[in-house]
């Protein structure tokens, strides 16, 4: 095993910050440390490809790494091309690095670029249906071997066949990967279960599956392909123990508990207002239920655990039971005055609490535990307090409550968990959950303890949230600028982009704290090729085309994205008056500025012919440019330089679609670790929002709305419907009865569908979603007309330097924060 890494240490932490320049970072960069030669190398590569200043995605960067690492990288000049190679695009997958490095080696150095990309690869393309192809001819040449394996033929044997075959060297592993499945599909049907194994087979197989699934995992990471649970399949939750394997103080505990659960592991429970959070991310809860379902059971409990002896009465003051934990200022640690009173006491005592006798404050039950022990989780406890409170399900049944210590392994030793999962703050409190478990002699489920994963430059805090909202720094629990889920999801960040995020940085016990830009750039790559475009002008401009006559109209056919085309167009209309972003005009031309300028000939997105500027009006008050005319070209006209966007005045076909608010949000604190200052609020950004009026967007808007609320209602109502089923089939499988409270979750499509559904990229704008603040816009079947307020959030810039590359940046000293507009 690796020896742990100081990440604390300057040397270290030199390094990790250099290495997150190029998207290396969580487990994999502090790995990476534990060997010298790999982290010179790459050191080395950073700084001699100036790589920290490219944003490299993270495609790129794992190929720069393998490239500076490869065991065959010793020679620094074959190296370095090999890099640049890849930084080009030329190499674009690990197999084509490891054929240049050949090809290197064999040419003895100066290599003729025809020969390299020819021997490498580069270039070429190997489309779906040649995969398809290829694996047809490799089954059919191969079928009687194939047909002796019983029941499915192996999936990784046939792919290591058809990579082999030349044609399909460089063909994507995905592509392979879906066309043997496909096949595979067609002649064998669905796959089947194998039939079990013995212990010492699974184990020996799970190494053999690890060792040839790792090429292909790599292969659909670099493709963008993510498994929503790839997090649970690998690492610190693939190390978890098998259920049933953790230890017992008793062994029938252990086959009481399998017989209950038939070796199945439940979901983590949840109450039901995080069902819809759970729901969006893309998991289904198996069943809910609530602690005050089980609260008879816990008090029964309470008692046995009086009548063993290990739990008392005690009537000291909140400020008396500090005293007796002792510490520098208190002294040694001493027991309660009340630890040693008779059982038969303390169960009248505790049915006197009960019973409503005592008031808040002057009477807790206690754990008897280890007051010796070096943990402080195990200084007695304390299990019940009294509570003069109405409780939001079981009203006034009861005025004793048990704490999350008591009630948290009992409830997961009732409901026969077999993995509770906790962050590392908790890893002291795994004693004493097995403590009481053992105690009691109930089944004993198993406390493992993960790293939190923290963002740089927010807090995460219930305590300090609350605050910030009571006090209107921001505007509720879900204000986009805010890290919480809720808030991504208002925001407009895909739930798929937060999987694929924390998959790729996996989950340890160590404590991770990642830039934000880093989630934004994952958020930015997962948007690019799922998003459509459309045409937009965050600050409009009018322009009249002088030579078109009044009633001029031309529709145009637009891609929804020009790399994607099955997304399918949208049609636009095209008018003697256009509009154009302010910034794509300037009153005075200059030879290293290619958009709108008195006498400059510029291309308008998908029109056949340019427009030349020919004169232009201001307002007389600012100066600022209010309208610009133009000409309209023809063949004859030369070819622009550029092309800018626009939106045409169309009262007929609802163009251009007017947008009331156009929201932009900033990182809302100035530290990146406003958690750790004395006061957090005195970092606030003030300039954490800005709020942009009068946005136009192309008609093609509402097609685009429309399509994705439909598709997404159809997604959740089919979803929900298999959720059900599968929690219903569960149920019946393990056995499980229905609680005595909420039972199974009530899951409903409308938990799935929101105005964040609508999603778009505004050209070379930024990506934006609906906020929940719009209007019905006739999109949820509530109104028959697009009159509603129209409010959009954008989700991330087009580019990581927002301050150099986006247009809707706040001034330098003008504006607030919290809701104030700024223009």
């Amino acid at each position: 095993m690796a020896p742990k890494v100081d990440v604390n240490d300057p040397e270290n932490a030199r390094l990790l910050e250099l290495f997150a320049s190029i998207s290396l970072t969580g487990p994999k960069a502090i790995d990476t440390l534990n060997n010298p030669k790999h982290t010179a190398a790459i050191e080395a590569a950073i700084q001699h490809h100036q790589l920290a200043s490219k944003n490299l995605d993270a495609k790129t960067s794992t190929l720069v790494v393998a490239a500076a690492t490869a065991k065959d990288a010793t020679d620094a000049t074959r190296r370095s091309y090999v890099i640049e190679r890849v930084l080009d695009g030329s190499l674009k997958s690990a197999d084509q690095i490891n054929a240049a490095y050949k090809f290197l080696e064999s040419s003895g150095g100066n290599p003729d670029k025809a020969a390299f990309d020819r021997e490498c690869g580069v270039g070429v393309t190997v489309s779906p249906e040649q995969c398809r192809a290829a694996v047809d001819s490799y089954i059919a040449a191969n079928q009687a071997d194939i047909d002796a394996v019983e029941g499915w033929p192996k999936l990784s044997g046939i792919l290591a066949g058809v990579k082999t075959t030349p044609e399909m060297r460089w063909a994507n592993a995905i592509d392979i990967k879906n066309a043997v499945e496909a096949a595979l599909l067609e002649k064998y049907g669905p796959k089947k279960a194998p039939a079990p194994k013995e212990k010492g087979a699974k184990k020996a197989n799970a190494a053999k599956a690890s060792a040839k699934d790792g090429p292909a995992k790599e292969a659909a990471a670099a493709s963008g392909t993510v498994d929503p649970d790839a997090m649970f399949k690998e690492g610190f939750l693939a190390a978890l123990h098998k259920p049933g394997e953790n230890p017992q103080i008793k062994p029938e505990l252990r086959e009481q508990h399998l017989a209950a659960t038939k070796g199945m592991a439940e979901e983590e429970k949840y109450f039901e207002s995080i069902l819809e959070m759970v729901r969006w991310l893309g998991f289904e809860p198996f069943k809910i239920t609530y602690s005050s379902d089980y609260f008879q059971r816990l008090y029964d409990l309470a008692v046995e655990l009086i009548r063993r002896g290990k739990a008392y009465v005690d009537h000291s003051t909140g400020d008396e039971i500090k005293e007796q934990r002792g510490g520098p200022e208190r002294g040694p640690r001493k027991p309660s005055r009340y630890r040693d009173r008779p059982v038969e006491e303390s169960l009248r005592e505790f049915e006197d609490m009960k019973n409503g006798k005592y008031a808040p404050g002057t009477a807790t039950l206690r754990m008897k535990q280890d007051l010796e022990n070096g943990n402080p989780q195990m200084w007695d406890l304390i299990a019940y307090r009294v509570l003069g409170a109405v409780h939001h399900r079981t009203g006034t049944d009861w005025c004793i409550y048990p704490t999350y210590d008591f009630t948290h392994c009992l409830v997961d030793s009732f409901e026969n968990i077999s993995h509770s999962l906790c962050t590392t703050e908790f890893v002291l409190s795994r004693e004493s959950y097995d403590w009481l478990c053992d105690a009691l002699e109930v089944y004993k489920p198993r406390q493992s303890e993960y790293g939190r994963l923290d963002l740089e430059g927010t807090v995460m805090s219930k305590r300090k949230i609350l605050k910030l909202v009571k006090e209107g720094h921001i505007e509720d629990w879900d204000d986009p600028r805010l890290f919480t889920l809720i808030a991504l999801r208002r925001r407009g960040v895909p739930p798929g982009a937060i999987l694929s995020f924390v998959s790729a940085l996996g989950v340890t016990s160590s404590q991770s704290t990642i830039q934000i830009t880093r989630f934004e750039q994952s958020i930015r790559q997962y948007l690019e090729s799922t998003t459509p475009r459309l045409m937009m002008v965050t600050k409009p401009l009018k322009v009249t085309i002088e030579n078109l006559p009044e009633d001029f109209y031309l529709e145009l056919e637009k891609p929804l994205h020009p790399k994607v085309p099955e997304m399918g167009t949208n049609k636009i209309p095209f008018t003697r008056t256009v509009y154009i972003d302010a910034s794509d005009f300037r009153k005075v031309d200059s030879k290293d500025y290619f958009r709108m300028a008195p006498g400059k000939t510029v291309g308008l997105l998908q029109v056949p012919f340019p427009v030349t500027c020919t004169s232009f009006k201001v307002d007389d008050k600012t100066g600022e440019p209010i309208e610009v005319v133009c000409t309209y070209g023809d063949e004859s006209t030369p070819k622009p330089k550029t092309y800018i966007q626009w939106v045409a005045e169309h009262a007929a076909s609802g163009s251009p679609v007017r947008v009331d608010e156009t929201r932009i949000y900033h990182q809302l604190f100035t530290s990146d670790n406003p958690a750790a200052e004395a006061n957090y609020l005195d970092h606030i950004n003030k300039d954490s929002l800005e709020i942009v009026p009068g946005a136009f967007l192309e008609v093609g808007f509402w097609d685009v709305a429309r399509k994705s609320i439909e598709q997404a209602r159809k997604e959740a109502e089919v979803r929900t419907r298999h959720a059900e089923q599968d929690a219903a089939k569960a149920r019946a499988q393990t056995d499980v009865p229905e609680g005595t409270g909420a039972g199974a979750p009530q899951r409903k499509p409308e938990q799935l569908l929101g105005k964040e559904c609508v999603r778009f990229q505004g050209m070379r704008t930024a990506y934006f979603t609906l906020d929940r603040l719009s209007g019905d816009l006739d999109l949820f079947g509530d109104k028959s007309d697009k009159s509603g307020k129209i409010v959009l959030n954008r989700i991330v810039s087009l580019k990581e330097d927002s301050k150099k590359d986006d247009k809707m940046a706040p001034k330098k000293g003008k504006g607030g924060g919290g809701n104030n507009n700024k223009k």
